[in-house]
């Protein structure tokens, strides 16, 4: 019964985690689209930007990292004949990667909160896609488990991928279309 309950709190956690990653980086898109407003909004934005993306990654996404993250290790700790199974392996690379990306996205912060714009908002929409690779990602693995060899899940993936990239480009070609 312990390990449904962690399994809960880590589904919980990891949704919350997943759903600030998503939002800060929507937030550094409108932080560096100011750059292209008046001084004065781009002061009055930038400075609200920053306060936003300060809450969201201290008080919601990097807590709910820490839950999901220990959530996790606390399930396998109550089974772990879990890291035997290779689906768990490859689940565990990707949170890895999400663990990165969790981590960049704090770099990407603090560089802005510096006033160091080094990313177009082009590229961090494309950034922000790769979130939801992870998460596609490891939500196939952990319900398809042995189910799908494994190449065609690699060519799922890298599909999926190019498909959202290529939305993110088209959308950049409209939106500047329209001004």
């Amino acid at each position: 019964m312990l390990y449904l309950y962690l399994k809960a709190i880590h589904i919980i956690f990891v949704v919350s985690w997943m759903a600030g990653l998503f939002y800060i980086v929507r937030l550094f898109i409108y932080h560096v689209e100011a750059n292209d407003r008046s001084e004065l909004e781009r002061i009055t934005l930038q400075r609200q930007f920053e306060i936003m993306q300060h809450k969201l990654w201290y008080i919601i996404t990097t807590p709910a990292m820490a839950i999901s993250v220990l959530a996790g290790i606390a399930m396998i700790w109550v089974n772990p004949v879990l890291l035997s199974m290779n689906w768990m392996l490859v689940k565990l690379a990707f949170v890895l990667g999400l663990l990165v990306y969790h981590f960049l996205c704090q770099n990407i912060m603090n560089k802005l909160k510096q006033g160091i714009f080094t990313w177009s908002s082009t590229q961090l929409r494309l950034w922000n896609e790769l979130a939801t690779i992870f998460l596609v990602a490891i939500v196939f693995t952990v319900i398809l488990k042995s189910a799908v060899d494994w190449i065609y899940g690699l060519t799922g993936l890298v599909v999926f991928s190019a498909v959202i990239m290529s939305a993110v480009k088209i959308y950049k070609y409209y939106r500047l279309k329209r001004k």
